[in-house]
Parts: structure tokens; sequence; C-alpha cells
């Protein structure tokens, strides 16, 4: 998590600021420095840190602490976001893809979504008002053909059942689940409706 979308630095700018190549800096500077100073995505292939913390610790002054808690303005990567949203990280770039999400930003070639937008999709999900009702208002309006309109799985479902062959359907929404999250029935379902409205290809 990038505290309160604060300024953030990868490990080749932090070279840079010290004056060495990056290699260099990687085998002789970067483990003392990972001990100070704790990377904002520790799982991530992209190391990136607090620049505020970085510059410290080249500086050689004291190290300013990061702000403790919960904030509209974190910035979550997949994982975390997918942690946000109870489904897995493919998931979550596919629902960035095909618009389900916001698109997020790029921080350093890290895919980042700021807290408030992940926890008002996750609080109010596309065509449902509050209590999981229709919206105020809207009741003389168009009323889905289905449960699953406009839902970005149901083309997950269709595709998967174009590339399945023989592969039984229930064994089919098991891989589904695995791989974009959610329950093996809800893949159920969407297999079935895909099967219904969507044309192969």
């Amino acid at each position: 998590m990038i505290p309160r979308d604060r300024p953030a630095i990868n490990e080749a700018d932090i070279a840079q600021q010290a004056g060495v190549p990056l290699a260099t800096w990687r085998r002789r500077d970067a483990p003392a420095f990972r001990q100070r100073v704790p990377a904002l995505f520790p799982n991530s292939r992209t190391l990136l840190y607090d620049q505020a913390q970085a510059y410290a610790y080249l500086a050689g002054t004291p190290m300013p602490p990061l702000p403790s808690g919960e904030h509209p303005d974190d910035l979550l990567n997949d994982e975390e976001t997918a942690t946000a949203l109870g489904v897995v990280p493919s998931t979550v770039r596919a629902y960035a893809t095909q618009g389900y999400l916001s698109a997020g930003k790029t921080v350093y070639s890290v895919r980042v979504w700021h807290r408030r937008d992940i926890e008002e999709r996750r609080n109010n999900p596309p065509g449902q008002g509050k209590g999981g009702g229709r919206p105020p208002g809207t009741g003389t309006g168009p009323r889905k053909t289905h449960a699953y309109e406009g839902d970005p799985r149901l083309h997950t479902a269709a595709q998967a059942l174009n590339n399945a062959s023989d592969t039984p359907r229930h064994r089919l929404a098991e891989s589904l689940a695995q791989q974009h999250g959610g329950s093996t029935r809800t893949w159920e379902r969407l297999l079935t409706q895909a099967g219904r409205t969507l044309s192969p290809g």
C-alpha cells in the first residue's frame, strides 16, 4: 500500500540519488537499505519505497514514520484490491480491462487504485441500489434481461465454454472459481447464462 498517495520511488531512482550505478547499489547498498526502509508492496516484482523515507535514509537523517490506519487516498495494488473485493488479482486486472473497475493509475509499472474507489465498487456493485435492490426512481426504467447482464465474468464464462470441448460444466465452474474467485455455484450460473445469451467466438 502507498499510504495516502504519498510520492514513491523505485530502486533505480534511489541508486541515481545515491550517485552509483543500479547494479552497484543493489550489490553493495541495497541489503542494508532494505532492512531499514520497508517496501510499500513487499511481494511485488517492482520494489517501491516511500520517497521521504528513502531520501532520509540516504541523507542519514531521522526517517519519517508512515501514516497509520486506512485512508481513502491510500493506493492499493492488485493483490490488496483483490483482498478488499473478495476476488483474486487476475480478476481485478480483468475487471479494470473490462470497465467493471476503474483503470487506476500506474506508479513505476505497478497498477494501483485508490481505496475510496475500491470501497465504492465493493459497497455499490453495478446494477444494485442500496440494500441490493433497484435504485429509487428506476422502477419504470429498462430492466436487465438476466441477473448477470453487464457482468464482465459472463464473457470469461463464454470464453471458457468455447475452449472447454467436452469438459463437464461443474468441473469448468470449479476451475473458474479457483482462477477468478467466487463460488463454484456462481460460476455454474454464469456458464449457464453464457450458454444461453452469448454466441461462440
